[in-house]
């Protein structure tokens, strides 16, 4: 034998000596958590701007594997089906009803396709009609519902293409619609295995540095590239509502297309050429044209160059004009940001982004608004003298909101929050918007007065509010505070502000969210859905936030779940403990401190916790707060290791303090940087008798420009990474560790290579470790099959190496 192995080595042949490999059937979890998981999900609820009519959208829990064993290319970023031209991920809506805010039930909408795959739902301008799109399984039809007669009708065939999105746009006739759809002479798509490559695949580079992102589904080769032209490619069509179809703009690379607010102007987005390889379609060269509303060219307002290069860390940016959209508070204007400092948060700069603004025709030149100190990051427009303007820097985690008057650029804008991103106590709330006569989304201004709507998080829990904000003393006056102890009222938005009618959804830890009316002055509740609880199974466990302190002082909180008739005072029972967690990173320990946590929330099962095991004799620990502090010049991750083990035994220690759990039979899980905590976890502590990770990165030398919010590279900090990686340290990892993966994970930092190659390497070094590979799924898991399977996985684990 090894006289055979040796001569194959000689000739240069790959070896692989083969590992026993288990395929099984697929298993369903335990009856008590099948029961849990195999429930009817409540529908979505969307409402018209004036909340006269409420739809119901109504959705499969999970889909199957049918539904993801389709055609699927992946091209330039994206995934999509190309026989019926759309991307293959897509949550269909399988039903819809609609209602009267007035009445007490929902009304059936007629004449909805027969198994309907719904997507696209898009209101008109007057809000009487909806579009959308049905997949069947040659193409995409359009359809319309009659708001008043709750009726549904087939426009088109099945021929439209939403390869890049939402193919459909109202005009503002309310009458017709602008379409994209699939060219009639649209060439054969090139099936790769079949077709003889012409030659090698070359890449090159000028010596610029770029710190891109281990981005997936790239184009590989020239074949790629003519795929993604032929399917990205369209007509823009005019659409009746009687069927009448008229060619628009011929056949294009449309990526975008967006009405100005009198509908009068189109402005168009056309990908150009050369595709990149290195970098998804989105960074392709772009090319933004505004017609008008017979199809006229008005003017070029964008050309970007192809944007493979963006100078190292998050505030950097690409150079030229970006967030280009027309302003919510003119008939026709476009706004656009453009970088003062090239795009390179390393160069000094007193102000880093430049806010224009550029009236329709666009004969005149672009009107400068504004200079912000730190990276945009977001404009509501008002009115023609008031608009809010936010910018922030990723290094400091600082955001400022400024209020401006855009009519008039040399009045200097005014400071109305300075404050740490982080630090949500501090949110002064985001403030409410209202339909204008252009039916775009503007800010709220009654009687100068603006309004802000809070979370409400303080030390001693959370009471979201209602804040009037006056836009001339800048000072804000607290209308409303949410004063439920035993209940979660989240404030949606305010519908009269006359009458002080404002929409919340209200829940509690055994109560399912629905929705009401609450009127400010009376605080009168008018509810208006009743879905009720799909678990009651649980609704008796017992559920509490509990906080406590890291050995270096650092509050931390995490919500505690206790079996239902649980004797908490003479706790004879020691449970055991399975800990879920997702590690954050803070800039300063006041903010890694504050809790987020509502022990009213409405206690929902889901695949991605560990709270099913809580009907099976666990304690659970959901949520824990995993921080990872970096203050001043310190980065986080230069203390990572230290900071995870003290998190880890701080959540041990807070939940045996209570007398609940053997602290010996103590679990650790989590899903993507949470499976890349729970392998540092069992590598680097004793804390531990088992781990489940999760669709995770284990080797960061595979994601060498930063990962998460780490924004220095691989030859920077090299012992960082190396220390950082569970694959490095696999010869130190001897804990029983289910490592689970989909096959198809499209995320940029975990590649399913992560979960196979640390597999081998804890194998090979003799850990107890066990891989299962879920079919067909990406970095978020859907199919029913996949997701009992992987229940029934957990439990097995969870028994075998830690219950008994």
């Amino acid at each position: 034998m090894k006289k055979y192995f040796f001569l194959l080595l000689l000739l240069g042949l790959s070896v692989t000596i083969a590992s026993a490999q288990e395929n099984l059937t697929y298993q369903k979890p335990s009856a008590t958590i099948l029961a849990l998981a195999d429930y009817e999900r409540a529908p979505s609820v969307s409402m018209d701007s004036k909340k006269e009519y409420m739809l119901f959208s109504y959705r499969s829990t999970y889909k199957t594997l049918d539904d993801l064993n389709q055609e699927e290319m992946r091209l330039g970023g994206l995934r999509i089906n190309p026989i019926t031209n759309i991307a293959s991920a897509v949550n269909y809506v399988s039903n819809l009803k609609i209602r009267k805010v007035t009445d007490k039930a929902e009304t059936q909408i007629s004449g909805l396709p027969e198994s309907a795959r719904i997507a696209n739902i898009t209101w008109s301008p007057n809000e009487k009609k909806i579009a959308f799109t049905n997949t069947i399984a040659t193409g995409i039809e359009l359809w319309v519902i009659d708001i008043i007669s709750a009726s549904a009708k087939k426009i088109t065939a099945a021929n439209l293409n939403a390869n890049l999105g939402n193919p459909l746009n109202w005009m503002k006739d309310n009458e017709t619609l602008l379409v994209k759809m699939i060219p009639k002479n649209r060439p054969i798509i090139i099936d790769s295995k079949k077709d003889l490559p012409k030659g090698p695949t070359v890449s090159s580079s000028d010596g610029s540095k770029s710190q891109n992102r281990t981005y997936p589904d790239l184009l590989k080769n020239k074949t790629d590239e003519t795929n993604f032209e032929t399917l990205m490619t369209s007509e823009l069509y005019k659409v009746s509502l009687s069927g009448k179809i008229d060619l628009f703009k011929a056949v294009d690379l449309y990526a975008g297309e967006s009405f100005s607010p009198d509908g009068n102007y189109l402005m168009i987005t056309r990908i150009q050429k050369p595709f990149s390889y290195i970098v998804p379609y989105s960074r392709f060269p772009l090319k933004t044209v505004v017609y008008d509303s017979s199809g006229k060219e008005i003017k070029t307002v964008n050309d970007v160059p192809l944007n493979e290069v963006i100078p190292k860390g998050f505030s950097s940016v690409r150079k030229g004009k970006r967030s280009m959209s027309w302003r919510a508070d003119k008939p026709a204007t476009l706004a656009y940001v453009v970088a003062l400092d090239e795009g390179d948060q390393a160069k000094k700069a007193d102000f880093r982004d430049e806010l224009f603004s550029w009236d329709a025709p666009f004969s005149n030149e672009p009107k400068s608004l504004l200079k912000t100190q730190q990276r945009f990051d977001g404009v509501i427009w008002g009115n023609e003298n008031t608009a809010m303007v936010s910018d922030e820097w990723y290094d400091t985690r600082n955001t400022k909101t400024y209020l401006i008057n855009p009519s008039n650029p040399t009045q200097a804008p005014k400071i109305i929050s300075d404050r740490n991103s982080q630090d949500i106590y501090a949110d002064p709330g985001n403030f409410e918007t209202k339909r204008n006569e252009y039916n775009r989304y503007v800010l709220a201004i009654e009687n100068n007065n603006a309004y802000l709507i809070g979370d409400g998080f303080t030390k001693e829990g959370q009471f979201p509010f209602i804040d009037e904000f006056n836009l001339n003393t800048l000072k804000s006056k607290r209308l409303y505070t949410s004063a439920f102890k035993d209940k979660k009222e989240d404030l949606l938005s305010i519908e009269d502000f006359k009458k002080g009618d404002v929409l919340v959804q209200i829940q509690s830890k055994n109560e399912f969210p629905n929705y009401y009316f609450r009127n400010l002055k009376s605080k009168k509740l008018t509810q208006l859905t009743n879905f009720k609880n799909p678990f009651e199974s649980i609704r008796n466990v017992y559920k509490e936030v509990i906080k406590y302190k890291r050995k270096d002082g650092v509050d931390l909180s995490g919500t505690l779940y206790l079996p239902d008739g649980y004797d908490r005072t003479k706790k004879t029972e020691k449970l055991p403990l399975l800990i879920w967690a997702y590690p954050e990173e803070f800039k300063d320990k006041n903010s890694a401190g504050q809790n987020k946590q509502n022990p009213n929330e409405f206690t929902f099962p889901y695949y991605g916790s560990f709270v099913y095991w809580v009907t099976k004799g666990y304690a659970v620990l959901d949520d824990a707060s995993f921080p990872i502090i970096g203050e001043g010049t310190t980065e986080p991750n230069d203390t990572f290791m230290t900071q995870l083990v003290d998190d880890a035994e701080a959540a041990i220690d807070a939940v045996d303090k209570l007398g609940y759990i053997n602290r010996k039979k103590c679990a650790i899980g989590g899903h993507s940087y949470g499976a890349f905590m729970t392998a540092n976890l069992l590598t680097h502590s004793n804390l531990f008798a088992c781990g489940i990770a999760r669709s995770g990165a284990y080797n960061r030398t595979l994601t060498p420009f930063g990962f998460q919010s780490e924004q220095r590279n691989y030859w920077d900090i090299p012992a960082i990474y190396n220390e950082m990686s569970p694959f490095m340290n696999a010869d130190k990892m001897k804990t029983p560790l289910l490592l689970v993966h989909g096959d198809a994970d499209n995320n940029p930092g975990t590649f399913t290579l992560q979960s196979e190659r640390y597999f081998q390497a804890l194998k090979n070094l003799g850990a107890p470790v066990r891989l299962v590979l879920l079919p067909k799924e990406a970095h978020s898991y859907v199919a029913k099959e996949n997701i009992l399977h992987l229940l029934w996985e957990q439990d097995q684990f969870l028994e075998k190496y830690l219950k008994n």
